[in-house]
């Protein structure tokens, strides 16, 4: 069973339209959606959960439909949003208390394991909290409930590299269970790649593309060229030209002989692709 299927899915609004998304999302694996702010990953997030109601398509969540029962759906699902949504009165412990009444397989020497983790206090009112702090204390709620799918908009924003790192971890931790998946919005692209077994690219509501990761590192490669050969080169989809020359990303399979051929990056891949797509 996938963790989450997206078929044609489609939602309006005054100047933007997202436009017939598809995505699958194996179990056991997680999937970066890379996109650039407004081009659409908060509110595929916010369609997937139904809060922004669609206008077209179908989301499947664990084996069903998000459209009915998604009060029961979500108990599998661990929710990381922008706006995380605590009262800001609260502290962590009295945050523990409230969540141990809202979710039946609520955990709480896991969530004080994450917080002890995460070195965030119990008694701290969390309108006191730094944006990061607001985002580690996120976290730590969306993994003590047994969730079987994350649902996260960019979680590592606002976090010091050091903490972004040990945070990848526990995503990745989290889906050393093959029934543990992860959607994850990032516009901080090293992340994702490194933590990623899908990347999804959004740009102005339309997916570019969606594909296995090493699949996309394998079949793609940068050629650093004059002006002058780029010039000479047949059906050149990606490429930049600088005033100390030229690059091109191009299919391994259709690289001109006489040219080395060099790895690129997922980021590399997504800035030539918008480009290209504006």
């Amino acid at each position: 069973m996938n963790a989450l299927e997206i078929k044609k899915l489609k939602r309006s609004f005054s100047g933007f339209c997202l436009d017939n998304i598809d995505l699958t999302l194996p179990s056991g694996c997680i999937m970066g959606l890379i996109g650039e702010n407004g081009a659409g990953k908060s509110t595929t997030i916010k369609l997937i959960l139904d809060i922004l109601h669609k206008d077209g398509g179908t989301v499947t969540i664990l084996g069903r439909d998000n459209g009915k029962d998604i009060s029961l759906i979500k108990e599998d699902i661990g929710v990381v949003m922008d706006d995380i949504g605590i009262p800001e009165c609260l502290n962590a412990k009295q945050v523990g208390k409230i969540m141990k009444h809202t979710f039946r397989n609520w955990d709480g020497e896991e969530y004080a394991r994450l917080l002890k983790k995460l070195s965030l206090p119990d008694d701290k009112p969390f309108k006191d909290f730094s944006r990061g702090m607001k985002m580690k204390l996120g976290i730590a709620v969306a993994m003590s409930h047994g969730a079987k799918l994350l649902l996260l908009d960019e979680p590592t924003s606002g976090l010091d590299p050091v903490v972004r790192d040990e945070v990848v971890d526990m995503f990745y931790e989290f889906t050393r269970d093959e029934d543990h998946s992860i959607l994850i919005s990032s516009h901080i692209v090293s992340d994702l790649e490194k933590l990623c077994d899908y990347i999804a690219f959004l740009h102005k509501g339309k997916l570019l593309i969606c594909e296995e990761k090493d699949a996309l590192l394998s079949e793609y490669g940068i050629i650093h060229c004059t002006v002058e050969q780029l010039s000479e080169m047949k059906d050149i989809k990606y490429k930049k030209e600088t005033p100390y020359g030229a690059e091109v990303i191009i299919s391994r399979k259709d690289a001109p002989d006489g040219f080395k051929l060099s790895p690129i990056s997922i980021e590399e891949l997504f800035v030539f692709m918008v480009k290209e797509a504006n």
